[in-house]
């Protein structure tokens, strides 16, 4: 079992930067890869970021590449997202995630965290 606690989230002017985190509970962290998914209203869910369970490999959704950075503590079994360059079309609930392939597909997600919102003004 693992339970995933995200925190960080706010809001922001456009430009501007967050930091999220994920905190993880429970012994596997260690054997899944952990990504960050987002959901603005009336959208569906997307897969935004994602690190291996090293930490050597990380992958980004094309609208945030360059801006965003996800980094993995397993030390401290956390995982980090630092935003920056933050847009309005960046605003939806931002899901921290377990996923025991890589393929980064929703349906395939092990554990998810509840969430946090993360509203960017213009």
């Amino acid at each position: 079992q693992l339970q995933l606690v995200e925190s960080g989230g706010g809001l922001v002017q456009a430009g501007g930067s967050l930091r999220l985190s994920c905190a993880a509970s429970g012994r596997t962290f260690r054997a899944y890869y952990i990504g960050w998914f987002r959901q603005a209203p009336g959208k569906e869910r997307e897969f935004v970021a994602g690190v291996n369970w090293s930490g050597s490999s990380t992958y980004y959704a094309d609208s945030v590449k360059g801006r965003f950075t996800i980094s993995r503590d397993n030390a401290k079994i956390a995982v980090n997202l630092q935003m920056n360059s933050l847009k309005p079309e960046d605003t939806a609930i931002y899901s921290c995630a377990a996923d025991g392939t890589g393929l980064w597909d929703t349906a395939a997600i092990h554990y998810w965290g509840k969430g946090t919102l993360v509203t960017v003004s213009s």
